[in-house]
């Protein structure tokens, strides 16, 4: 017996527009699919993974699956005209499996699906033969007549929003299809209304979904898939990552010696990493000189041989109204928020497309908006965001992982120096960031922000 996912691929993405369909547009610097299986690809639980096509993609969709090494992905197959069709393409290619098998179908153009949806519809099918992913309606839904009037309007309590996956036992998904044909019933919703119309004593049973969980139909749909993969998740990073397989890295922190920096750098030698750190008060290695940073980071490589990830930590805050900032102070702010990140990362390039390694930036919540009295710093902070964003998607080819880590206002030095003495209640600890931040680090995403929160969500 196998869990199969199946991830369908074959639509023509009439509604998206564009040259290509919707399900090869760049998210985030990837193609949406490449998300989508990739989480097929993490999930412990998936044995093996069936993607539909259409013909024309076939060998566009295998060089993705060979330049992301997937293990899991099994063959991809033509598709149909609908959806129907695809299904029932899978279903053929499936013929030899065990009857008992379990087979999860999921949009391609849902690439924010998360494990803990996979897991739940395998185990709700050890007690059901069809399981749906839904989510509340918090919109009061409306029947209409086929002229625009309201024919109906039903209690929301009871009405729920579909999404997939969908899951099935392989034989019930196969029997249901089976009599649709005999029956030369061909236009269905989705599979579970397959089940619904064909099988009725077949009880399909619902998990919950998610709100994440868009389907990508809509140029729209794509702005806002690509503001939820900057917000990240910080638990779908923890969830299957141990920080033990941090021993043996060789890691160099610049801004180390305080804050998150120091606390990342403690954590990772606890765990068996080889920590460098970098800052002027410790070793006079300068970010805003660009020969400083390439000569601490090839005295490094003599070392050690190679270098898994660069993170640049240090940041600059001075709290002060625009107007009132020295020309020295306006330089200061300008070159270690910003000229720095972008000397660490243009002296770390070489340095990572050897190890295939990773670069972290960090940015701050004021990112998202200026704040009065340090309209510098936060204005250079959504400039890192960005910048974040462009190297994951320049660097992709390269094999360098880019990503960018958000922490809410976090207990540091720098923070009590601007701040004073607040509520340690309302503040994230540097460890808690700095474990979420080591987390990434081992993750395989690129050119996403993570979000870290003290309400931890």
């Amino acid at each position: 017996m196998k869990n199969v996912g199946v991830i369908l691929s074959g639509g023509s993405g009439s509604r998206f527009g564009g040259s290509l369909p919707k399900q090869f547009t760049k998210l985030a610097g990837k193609a949406v699919i490449e998300y989508t299986i990739q989480i097929f690809e993490d999930a412990p639980l998936i044995d093996e993974i069936i993607i539909v096509s259409k013909g024309e993609y076939i060998e566009r969709t295998w060089d993705i699956i060979k330049n992301n090494n997937w293990k899991k992905v099994s063959k991809v197959i033509v598709g149909g005209d609908q959806r129907f069709d695809s299904t029932l393409s899978a279903l053929h290619s499936m013929k030899s499996y065990d009857p008992t098998s379990k087979v999860i179908f999921h949009d391609a153009v849902r690439p924010l699906i998360n494990n803990k949806i996979i897991e739940d519809c395998i185990d709700k099918l050890d007690l059901f033969e069809a399981v749906d992913v839904v989510i509340p309606s918090s919109d009061t839904l409306v029947e209409v007549y086929d002229d625009g009037c309201i024919a109906n309007i039903p209690n929301r309590v009871n009405m729920r929003r579909g999404q997939t996956p969908q899951a099935f036992i392989l034989s019930t998904i196969q029997q249901a299809y089976q009599e649709a044909i005999a029956r030369d019933r061909y236009i269905f919703t989705c599979d579970c209304g397959v089940i619904r119309a064909m099988l009725p004593h077949i009880r399909v049973a619902t998990v919950e979904g998610s709100e994440r969980n868009i389907k990508i139909t809509h140029p729209l749909d794509l702005f806002i898939a690509e503001k939820l993969l900057q917000s990240g998740d910080p638990h779908s990073l923890l969830d299957h990552i141990d920080l033990q397989q941090l021993a043996g890295k060789n890691i160099v922190i610049f801004g180390g010696t305080s804050g998150i920096g120091q606390s990342m750098r403690n954590l990772a030698i606890l765990h068996g990493a080889n920590v460098f750190v970098a800052s002027r008060s410790h070793n006079a290695v300068d970010i805003t000189d660009r020969v400083s940073v390439s000569t601490y980071l090839a005295d490094v490589t003599s070392q050690v041989g190679h270098i898994d990830a660069v993170v640049n930590t240090a940041g600059l805050l001075i709290k002060k109204p625009l107007d009132n900032l020295s020309q020295d102070e306006v330089l200061s702010l300008i070159n270690i928020n910003y000229l720095g990140a972008v000397n660490v990362a243009i002296a770390a390039k070489p340095f990572l497309e050897k190890s295939k390694g990773m670069l972290l930036n960090f940015t701050s919540s004021s990112y998202t908006r200026g704040r009065a009295y340090y309209a510098l710093y936060s204005s250079t902070k959504c400039a890192i965001v960005n910048f974040t964003q462009a190297l994951a998607e320049e660097w992709g080819s390269y094999g360098i992982r880019v990503n960018c880590v958000n922490p809410e206002r976090t207990s540091t030095p720098m923070r009590t120096a601007n701040f004073g003495q607040e509520d340690p209640s309302l503040l994230l600890s540097a460890d808690e960031v700095g474990k979420t931040s080591l987390a990434v680090l081992l993750s395989n995403k690129t050119g996403i922000i993570v979000d870290v929160r003290k309400d931890g969500r």
